[in-house]
């Protein structure tokens, strides 16, 4: 057996004859489907980054004190969570983190990885490159001989923008302690709350106070446009993350230097997330109610860039394809999980002026 043959197909590639149909509308594409950023990077990233320029030395994998500092700062400031500087570890984007850690802890055949029932795909696909067995499942499992090695949360969710509360993450970190299960916490989009506030995993709230077991992944793909400058960090239990270390050092998993110098500002600066966080939520304002007068109801969607939505007599597949008529191209709810057959989910990362064209096509079916 291939290492290919063990993953599910790419699941952006089934997308294509929509995609292809979208492209073709006399009006252009309006695409909702992946989520990525089309805002401008903000100024106090790009002159960081153009000063750490002449970096001609072999970064560390460890981070500066800059970026540890700075996300350390971060999330004491926003989110409440005391982490010390040297418990941050830079990840070249958080995929790469996700999609590696079940090998990284030394997941094997008898081990599970177990992730939601709506899920990113990378959860799976991280299980598999290991070679563990993948589980979806959104309550505490037991599953007899078989260990639960790695336990993935997301919250807010991606596909749906729910919020876990923090009594539900603190009743998951118990069942994980109990068992040795790590638990990782997905949670790309914390500063996006809108009709729900999200909590970290390792707010006290949420883990009694310990970081023990415990993982918390962030991005700045989202916070601050730099899905293009792969830039993460991972946070959370102090002896699980000198392991992760060690090991990223023996691969050579190291954020380039100016990126981490780029990412030492962006978390430093709390005044352009702000600003793009008020975008999202204008777009949101906007978009929402326009896919709902068009026949599509939108469910779950508490937190995070997607709108989560059902049409009544259509499964997903249909649902995107009558869109993609329009021109407006948005993702398919089953590659999230066979849960996900009814729904599509449809991002805000658009520009203002292709959001507003979404709209008018909307309203042709109001």
């Amino acid at each position: 057996m291939t290492l290919a043959s063990r993953l599910p197909a790419f699941p952006w590639d089934a997308l294509a004859a929509d995609a292809r149909v979208a492209r073709a509308h006399p009006g252009g594409i309006v695409d909702l489907s992946v989520g990525t950023p089309v805002d401008p990077v903000p100024q106090v990233v790009t002159e960081a980054l153009a000063r750490a320029a002449n970096s001609p030395g072999y970064p560390a994998t460890a981070g500066t004190a800059a970026v540890r500092e700075a996300a350390a700062g971060w999330l004491a400031r926003q989110h409440g969570v005391t982490v010390p500087p040297d418990a941050i570890l830079p990840v070249i984007g958080t995929k790469e983190f996700i999609a590696w850690l079940p090998t990284v802890l030394g997941c094997g055949p008898s081990d599970v990885v177990v992730f939601p029932e709506l899920a990113y795909p990378t959860y799976e696909v991280g299980a598999r490159l290991a070679g563990a067995r993948p589980v979806a499942a959104d309550g505490l499992v037991s599953l007899g001989p078989e260990r639960v090695r790695l336990a993935w949360l997301n919250s807010p969710s991606n596909p749906t923008g729910k919020v876990l509360p923090a009594e539900h993450m603190r009743k998951v970190v118990g069942w994980a302690r109990e068992r040795g299960t790590v638990v990782a916490s997905d949670e790309c989009y914390l500063d996006l709350g809108w009709e729900a506030e999200p909590v970290s995993v390792l707010h006290p709230d949420a883990c009694d106070g310990s970081h023990a077991g415990l993982l918390a992944v962030h991005s700045l793909s989202k916070r601050s446009n730099l899905a293009g400058y792969r830039a993460g960090f991972v946070t959370g239990d102090q002896a699980l993350l000198t392991e992760l270390l060690e090991i990223r050092k023996h691969a050579g998993m190291m954020v380039p230097a100016p990126i981490q110098a780029a990412m030492a500002a962006a978390l430093a600066d709390d005044s352009h997330a702000e600003q793009q966080r008020e975008r999202y939520a204008a777009r949101r304002a906007r978009l929402r109610p326009a896919l709902e007068a068009a026949g599509w109801a939108v469910e779950l969607s508490e937190a995070g860039l997607y709108l989560w939505a059902s049409h009544q007599g259509l499964d997903c597949w249909a649902s995107v394809s009558k869109l993609a008529e329009l021109g407006i191209l948005v993702a398919p709810g089953e590659i999230y999980g066979p849960a996900g057959v009814r729904h599509i989910r449809v991002a805000l990362t658009a520009t203002d002026d292709r959001i507003d064209a979404a709209i008018a096509r909307l309203t042709s079916l109001s």
